[in-house]
């Protein structure tokens, strides 16, 4: 009897040990890319409620969900280092043209942020909005992200504080320095705002009002975020013919504060300027050497996309939107605004003056039905038709359509997006919102960039061009810009991390928008979770919403 025990005994041991590990979603038999750079292998993910619970080979594994990974990447879910789908994702949460690239988490805060915000802000941003129309129901950025939140996003949100935001909540657009109190209230919103979880500070200096503030200036914002171990990035005062220059003033603004810096969208803008891509990389690279954190990211084309406000003199603008419509009909003001759109300079960053001909300058947003007939026309065609000439087309779009008026213009060089794409330090952004091409979206076009920026990075510059491998693309849209922004448990598959993940085929990913058709979905990303929730299936989302707010790392929970 006793020896009857004992091998009952035993076969339950082995029962129990091979009772299969239990998951909520087992997604087995992938090509594992971990975001660290290193080689791939095969191997599964078990993942219980938000949570990478294990990977690596499972045996005895089961799940709720299994996921067949076969032939497929399994990678941390992408990060969109700049994203404008603040107004998007309020339209439609889904994040169509993302989420179909892999885009986990969307990084706001180009320099505008969508809080703090004063009553006389929400008012000018009320009258200014276009297509997508909505009330404005926060005040603060933590409240604006918290809204996205429970109102239902995909992917996961974090953004910057807008330099030029504070500057508006307390000089509106006026072109002069802040008093001693004005500079301290402006230090304070940055203070609350890295309080509440923004990532640091966003500036993008080409722009009215943002070009009017010092660098001091920015070095007194820069200094509060720092005490909370958050980022100065920035689009900076010149990507062309004062580039060296610009970059110069983001790495002193970098030393003085004692802040990890990060310039947005990197490039060469205008022939002229290409040839300064060594002079970058030089000056990056020994401010690196010196210990400063200095990064950089990009998008994946040749243009880059704006305004017609890019083209026109900063005084013009002066004052917001109705003072500067108001000056380009005052007939002595027109003559001179015309006469410095096309001459020459280095006091302000003309888009106009960088391309090569009105032809390589597309008009892509209208927000007057009557002018929509004009989209995805060049200024050239434009200014033909009209019988003007292209400088004073722009002026007369900006007033007849009540907005700066979207535009593409095509500024840079595909050797130097090859040779940038190399760099150890870059991320990516798409620069651009998250759309479907359905609905209110149809209203306007867009940059290629919204529907393809990551899709074309592992496709054309990863599997067909091999710029740089498999591992390292998805290190530079994973662990980098995590690492970078220093968000806690995201942007590598570890155990204990958010369960963000991208899974795709590296044979098939594709992107398909052009500046023609830019509202092309990509192709080849199979499936996406977020927070453990299955987002995307067989390429065709499922409509869950389970995205988050991403706080940096000085908030104070």
């Amino acid at each position: 009897m006793k020896a009857f025990y004992l091998l009952l005994i035993c076969l339950i041991g082995i029962s129990s040990c091979q009772k299969p590990q239990q998951f909520d979603v087992l997604i087995k038999n992938g090509q594992i890319l971990d975001g660290s750079g290193n080689p791939s292998y095969i191997g599964d993910v078990g993942i219980n409620a938000d949570t990478i619970a294990a990977i690596g080979k499972l045996e005895n594994a089961v799940g709720t969900l299994e996921i067949d990974a076969t032939e497929l990447a399994v990678a941390p879910g992408f990060i969109n280092m700049l994203s404008w789908a603040v107004e998007s994702l309020i339209e439609d949460g889904k994040s169509q043209s993302d989420i179909r690239q892999g885009v986990t988490l969307e990084v706001f805060g180009e320099g505008n942020s969508m809080g703090p915000l004063s009553d006389a802000m929400k008012a000018d941003e009320l009258k200014s909005q276009g297509d997508i129309k909505y009330p404005i129901s926060w005040t603060t950025l933590k409240e604006y992200l918290e809204f996205l939140e429970k109102k239902g996003v995909a992917t996961n949100v974090a953004s910057f504080v807008g330099a030029t935001t504070v500057r508006i909540h307390e000089l509106g657009y006026e072109n002069r320095a802040p008093s001693t109190e004005e500079l301290e209230r402006m230090k304070n919103l940055v203070r609350q705002a890295m309080e509440d979880g923004a990532l640091g500070v966003g500036s993008s200096l080409i722009y009215a009002p943002a070009f009017y503030a010092s660098t001091e200036e920015l070095i007194e914002l820069c200094k509060v975020a720092a005490e909370y171990d958050g980022m100065y990035i920035s689009h900076m005062r010149s990507e062309g013919v004062r580039l060296l220059e610009s970059l110069d003033e983001l790495i002193r603004i970098a030393s003085e504060a004692g802040i990890r810096a990060e310039v947005y969208h990197l490039k060469m803008s205008g022939r002229d300027n290409w040839s300064k891509y060594d002079q970058v990389v030089a000056k990056i690279d020994s401010a690196r050497a010196a210990g400063l954190e200095i990064t950089t990211d990009m998008y994946n084309y040749v243009a880059g996309a704006t305004g017609l406000d890019a083209a026109m003199p900063p005084w013009v603008q002066e004052g917001g939107y109705d003072k500067w419509a108001e000056r380009l009909q005052d007939a002595a003001i027109r003559k001179r605004v015309l006469q410095e759109m096309i001459t020459p300079t280095t006091e302000w960053e003309s888009l106009m003056q960088a391309v090569e001909g009105p032809d390589k300058i597309i008009l892509v947003g209208f927000k007057n039905d009557s002018l929509k007939y004009l989209t995805g026309k060049t200024l050239a065609e434009v200014a033909a038709m009209r019988n003007t000439s292209p400088a004073e087309t722009a002026m007369d779009l900006v007033v007849q359509d009540g907005s700066r008026v979207g535009t593409v213009y095509f500024l840079m060089s595909e050797e130097n997006v090859k040779k940038q794409i190399a760099l150890p330090y870059m991320s990516f952004g798409s620069d651009g919102g998250s759309l479907a091409n359905e609905g209110v979206f149809l209203k306007s076009s867009t940059h290629p960039r919204a529907f393809g920026n990551f899709s074309r990075l592992l496709g054309k510059y990863v599997r067909d061009e091999k710029v740089i491998s498999l591992e390292e693309a998805i290190y530079k849209l994973t662990t980098l810009p995590a690492t970078n922004l220093k968000i806690k448990n995201r942007g590598a598959l570890k155990e204990g991390y958010f369960a963000d993940l991208a899974i795709f085929d590296p044979a098939k990913i594709q992107d398909h928008a052009t500046f023609e058709n830019p509202m092309k979905y990509s192709t080849g990303m199979v499936h996406v979770l977020v927070n453990g929730t299955q987002v995307l299936k067989d390429g065709e989302h499922t409509g869950a919403l389970p995205g988050r707010v991403v706080k940096g790392p000085g908030a104070k929970e």
